[in-house]
C-alpha cells in the first residue's frame, strides 16, 4: 500500500508467516464466537488480529501482544478443557499451541530482535 502498511510481509522468515496467518485465523473465529455470545474470554482471541498486524508491520508491540494475546488463550482453552469440554477444544488447544511455538521459536525471536522496530 501507498503509506507502507501491509498485512503479511512475505520477506518475513516462514515461522512468524505461519504465526500471522494464525492470528488473523484465530481473530476471524474468535470474532464469530464473540458475536455468539462469548464472554471476555471471547476478546484475547479477536485481538490477535491486532498483533498479526503488528508482526506483519515488523512492530516490536506487535510481536509482544501477539505472543502474549498467544498464550493467553492457550489458557483460556485449557480452562475450557479442564471443564470437561468436547473434543473441539482439543482441536482449538492444538492450533493454539501451534500459534505459541511459531511466535516463540528462535528464528522468530532472532528475526524479531534484529528487524523490529
Amino acid at each position: 500500500m501507498a503509506d507502507g502498511h501491509r498485512f503479511f510481509d512475505a520477506s518475513q522468515p516462514q515461522t512468524l508467516q505461519g504465526a500471522v496467518m494464525l492470528c488473523y485465523i484465530t481473530a476471524a473465529f474468535g470474532l464469530i464466537y464473540l458475536l455468539l455470545g462469548a464472554g471476555l474470554e471471547g476478546l484475547a482471541p479477536v485481538l490477535l488480529g491486532v498483533g498479526g498486524y503488528g508482526v506483519a508491520n515488523e512492530k516490536r508491540w506487535g510481536y509482544w501482544l501477539a505472543t502474549v494475546l498467544a498464550i493467553l488463550n492457550v489458557v483460556i482453552i485449557l480452562s475450557f478443557v479442564a471443564d470437561g469440554a468436547s473434543l473441539g477444544f482439543v482441536l482449538n488447544l492444538l492450533f493454539a499451541g501451534v500459534l505459541v511455538a511459531l511466535l516463540l521459536h528462535p528464528q522468530s525471536r532472532h528475526y524479531e530482535r534484529i528487524w523490529f522496530k
